[in-house]
């Protein structure tokens, strides 16, 4: 027996905090009875669990990794007409969906499931997986200012955890420094304000690793399948991380 968002995430219906409210909304009926208690639990193999009359289907895991190019949308549809990560992927016959965002102007690496526990157990704030961003910014800052930054900095929602930041390059006249960063959360546009509070703000930003994964040669708007090694190891990252700050 298992929670039903639980079973609805794992079978790729959607993440299990859309899984949620799906449930609470009363789209969701186990054995003919509606449900909206997000403790219930059923069992897949028994029960028929249907999802606004549909019933659910058990679908192949699929893990990929993404080098999303600037200017596309990390979401399943734009009103605008931009182009969508989903058009980059006309080979996956599994619905797919980010694990986390890149916002409109940054690229590098994005993970894209169909496995909603993992994309949970990712992106979850309490398991503060690291995500490392290459940044250029305007000006060079001091290193007095970078120092901020790994102890930690305020932002209107709050004080950011310590991050690891080192210079990768420095323009000569001092026009722009590119800047790698390390941080261990998932806030909305989080790099790009980080290096606005110091007053440098970021012209260009790409994502090269998510956990021990990186990006490397793989070439913007294509997408590979992560290996089953590399599945397991950011699972097991995840959840050391939060075995750790529970100790702690």
């Amino acid at each position: 027996m298992e929670r039903l968002q639980k079973i609805l995430a794992q079978a790729g219906v959607a993440s299990r905090r859309k899984s949620e409210e799906l449930i609470q909304a009363g789209k969701v009926e186990v054995n003919g009875v509606t449900v909206t208690e997000l403790g219930t639990k059923a069992d897949p193999d028994e029960d028929i669990i249907t999802v606004n009359g549909k019933p659910i289907k058990s679908e192949n895991k699929v893990y990929l990794m993404m080098n999303k190019p600037r200017g596309v949308i990390t979401s399943a549809s734009d009103p605008e007409g931009r182009k969508i990560v989903s058009d980059y992927l006309k080979g996956v016959k599994e619905r797919v969906y980010p694990v986390g965002r890149l916002d409109y102007d940054t690229e590098g690496l994005l993970l894209l499931t169909n496995d909603g526990e993992f994309a949970h157990l990712l992106t979850h704030p309490k398991h503060h997986v690291p995500k490392t961003y290459v940044a250029t910014v305007k000006g060079v800052p001091h290193g007095t200012e970078l120092d901020k930054l790994k102890k930690g900095i305020m932002l209107e929602d709050g004080m950011t955890a310590p991050a690891e930041v080192e210079y990768k390059d420095v323009d000569p006249e001092g026009k722009e420094a590119v800047i790698q960063i390390t941080i261990h959360e998932g806030r909305n546009r989080q790099v790009r304000r980080m290096f606005e509070a110091i007053s440098h703000p970021v012209t260009k930003l790409k994502r090269i690793s998510f956990g021990d994964l990186l990006i490397g040669n793989l070439k913007r708007g294509l997408t590979r399948p992560l290996t089953k090694d590399e599945v397991n190891k950011l699972i097991q990252l995840a959840k050391s991380d939060k075995k750790s700050k529970r100790q702690g």
